[in-house]
């Protein structure tokens, strides 16, 4: 297992672009998150290229991993703990060979066992499924059930459960096995995002 998955916990990914984005990711990591996930899906790269310098400097006063999601580049320039790949994102091995052997790899494997064996035998970091209820991030996103945790638990890579997740609907995820729980709206849709992050936190404690 890579180091820097060690610590279960919530999996917080912003919701950006928004104003207060480094606010609301500081409430995030004060209510416990042990790992924080860049998501810009716009084309502003010079923002986006402050922000994840910001994040990053916030997630190491924190000591927790910052991971950008879907851009290689962006994460080698900044210097992020690693990158998350969709399925039109890269190669594992691509990514490997510019973040270094060091980096966290993070992959979706959606409602497949299949890809999630294939990728973690491409040295994957950690594997995400889901989704597993209705998201309003993605709407259309294929569903996966706890089941699926189950049989990829065998794989011996952490495991992270995405889609529509509430601390309210999330303890049958960690009874299947997951590692981590992926929350976007949860967190930062919420008026007080650090309690709503302690809520997840405590899954873990409780």
């Amino acid at each position: 297992m890579h180091p820097g998955l060690s610590r279960r916990g919530l999996y917080a990914i912003t919701d950006g672009p928004r104003d207060d984005l480094l606010t609301v990711a500081a409430a995030a990591l004060r209510g416990g998150a042990t790992l924080l996930q860049y998501r810009d899906k716009t084309d502003d790269s010079a923002r986006r290229l402050h922000e994840a310098v910001a994040l990053r400097e916030l997630c190491a006063h924190h000591a927790v991993p910052l991971i950008v999601n879907d851009d290689i580049e962006l994460a080698h320039a900044v210097g992020a703990a690693g990158v998350h790949l969709g399925a039109d994102d890269g190669e594992v091995a691509a990514a490997r060979a510019r973040l270094g052997a060091s980096a966290i790899i993070g992959v979706s494997c959606y409602d497949s066992l299949v890809l999630a064996r294939q990728l973690a035998a491409a040295g994957a970091d950690y594997l995400a499924f889901g989704a597993f209820f209705p998201s309003s991030t993605k709407p259309h996103a294929r569903c996966a059930t706890p089941s699926l945790l189950r049989e990829a638990k065998p794989l011996g890579v952490p495991l992270v459960a995405i889609g529509g997740i509430t601390s309210d609907n999330a303890p049958p995820l960690l009874v299947a096995g997951a590692d981590f729980l992926a929350a976007v709206s949860a967190v930062f849709a919420k008026s007080d995002p650090e309690s709503a992050a302690r809520k997840f936190t405590n899954l873990y404690t409780n």
